[in-house]
């Protein structure tokens, strides 16, 4: 599976902003898609991850009631809706794919090369 995010960029503080995760391969739809954020000088962080059927969804703790992820298996893409951006929330973002849905970096075999979000106050 290869995955390119996109859809990042620079927002003021109150704003929305929607990412989304393209993927290649006919095993997309087998796999659990997450978001991950890293901020500078900080450790890659868990945002949100969706099974492969959308039945199961989980929420960095962070984030919870502000981004929603989904995703459309007939598409091959999954997308993480942000709400409400802080500054905080100043990161480059990843999207990964893998077989578990947990919300550890090592579940994760596949990752896209990231998208900038800046979030000014």
């Amino acid at each position: 599976v290869q995955l390119q995010a996109s859809g990042g960029g620079l927002v003021q503080a109150g704003a929305s902003l929607r990412l989304s995760c393209a993927a290649s391969g006919r095993t997309f739809s087998d796999h659990v898609v997450a978001w991950f954020r890293q901020a500078p000088g900080k450790e890659r962080e868990f945002v949100a991850l969706i099974n492969w059927d959308s039945t199961y969804i989980n929420y960095g703790a962070s984030v919870k009631g502000r981004f929603f992820i989904s995703r459309d298996n007939a598409g091959n893409t999954a997308s993480l809706q942000m709400h409400s951006l802080q500054p905080e929330d100043t990161a480059v973002y990843y999207c990964a794919a893998g077989r578990q849905p947990f919300p550890l970096m090592g579940s994760y075999a596949y990752w896209g090369q990231g998208t900038q979000v800046t979030v000014s106050s």
